[in-house]
């Protein structure tokens, strides 16, 4: 089949009026994908704006935007929208009577308040998909506190599992992006496309059917704890923090070489002869200490110990050109502008340049996905605040006067 010019989404409206990190990127994806994403900003724009240095743009003409929202807020059309003002609500219900989505991390109570409860919605639009994130989810005794990411990350347990262990001098540590905005997003976004499919098919108990998704900072983070959560409920105990090293997995770590460092993943017990032999020491395979997995996970402290002093005897390019030969995984550590420079990175496409007047040229990380007939859009740069006011506005029916007077009173 010939590749389509546009993505699988095209057509699906979608009103973002979310901000910051969780709702963008979760809209960022949506667009990606094909849909028409209309990101609806307040007077003083989305704060990540102003989230700088680095940035771009220039502050004298009021261009200057940093870095931080470039990368959560592509191929989107901005307008700048005061909803506390009734002419800015009546703006935004035009444009959630015809949308498909509507994306919102608004504190809970604060779009009711606006005029745009759950009744008001279906009354509006009754096939409306309407996607609320917040921090601690609808009910229980935090609902109304303010969701971060940090906070979330201590909160739901995923600090405690990161980085050094007590025993080498290490506290507990964040992830070096903001993880829990970005899952919350992703877990929106698959959210979303269910309830929209659901929506869109006979069979499904949700044909013909709007509903409202609630995802939550704190519940998607506590449900990528993934196997520490099961390894937590199996043994009663709370899992500790191990550095580079795997819970379950041994060798799955790092280790320091004559010049650097490898990280090396033996994830199944047919890599291990292998491993064995490309470090030269092919006796630890017949070891009944480490005879299988369960038996170096008992014995890892002993294990490391023999690995660590082998490592050091070579380079880590002398290391992994061996396991390269030997088929088993491993790599050196890249910083993030190595990462994106290697062959494998540049054979997917991942860094993609894009244009703006305002910006320059400027690059960004490409969707990770690749769909043979429908690709993804084309990127087009994250727009400067209230860049396509008037071109939505009169998509809505609001004529060139009108517009001029929703401009004079402070509306757009």
């Amino acid at each position: 089949m010939s590749p389509s010019a546009v993505g699988p989404l095209a057509g699906l409206r979608v009103i973002d009026c979310s901000t910051v990190l969780a709702g963008p990127y979760c809209t960022m994806l949506l667009a990606d994908l094909g849909a028409n994403v209309v990101k609806v900003e307040p007077p003083e724009g989305d704060a990540t704006r102003g989230w700088g240095p680095p940035w771009v743009g220039d502050e004298a003409e009021g261009t200057r935007t940093a870095a931080y929202y470039l990368a959560v807020n592509r191929s989107k059309r901005s307008i700048r929208l005061d909803l506390r003002k009734a002419k800015g609500a009546a703006v935004l219900r035009r444009l959630l009577a015809s949308a498909d989505v509507f994306v919102e991390n608004f504190r809970p109570g604060s779009l009711e308040r606006l005029g745009f409860g759950e009744t008001a919605l279906g009354e509006l639009n009754p096939l409306l998909v309407h996607l609320a994130i917040s921090g601690y989810g609808p009910v229980g005794p935090d609902a109304g506190r303010p969701g971060y990411d940090f906070v979330v990350q201590a909160e739901a347990g995923l600090m405690s599992i990161t980085g050094q262990g007590d025993d080498e001098g290490g506290r507990s540590t964040k992830v070096g992006v903001a993880i829990s905005d970005v899952v919350t997003g992703l877990q929106g976004a698959v959210a979303v496309l269910a309830a929209v499919a659901g929506r869109e098919r006979a069979d499904s108990p949700a044909h013909n059917l709007g509903q409202r998704i609630d995802v939550s900072l704190l519940a998607s983070t506590l449900a990528i704890l993934i196997n520490q959560a099961q390894n937590a409920f199996v043994s009663g105990s709370a899992p500790r923090r191990r550095g580079n090293a795997h819970p379950n997995i041994v060798p799955y770590e790092t280790f320091a070489t004559a010049d650097g460092e490898v990280a090396i993943a033996i994830g199944s017990e047919r890599q291990w002869p292998r491993f064995c032999r490309a470090i030269g020491l092919g006796g630890l395979r017949k070891d009944p200490r480490f005879a299988t997995n369960g038996d170096r996970v008992n014995g890892r402290v002993a294990l490391r110990a023999i690995l660590a002093e082998r490592f050091l005897t070579k380079t880590s390019a002398d290391w992994l050109e061996r396991f390269a030969a030997t088929d088993v995984p491993a790599s050196g550590i890249n910083d993030i502008i190595a990462a994106f420079a290697t062959p494998q990175a540049r054979a997917l496409g991942m860094k993609v340049k894009v244009t703006h007047p305002a910006y320059g040229r400027t690059y960004q990380v490409a969707a990770p996905f690749a769909l043979a007939s429908t690709p993804t859009t084309k990127p087009t740069a994250p727009p400067v605040l209230g860049e396509q006011t008037d071109e939505i506005l009169a998509e809505l029916g609001y004529t060139a006067d009108k517009i001029a007077r929703l401009r004079a009173d402070g509306v757009v």
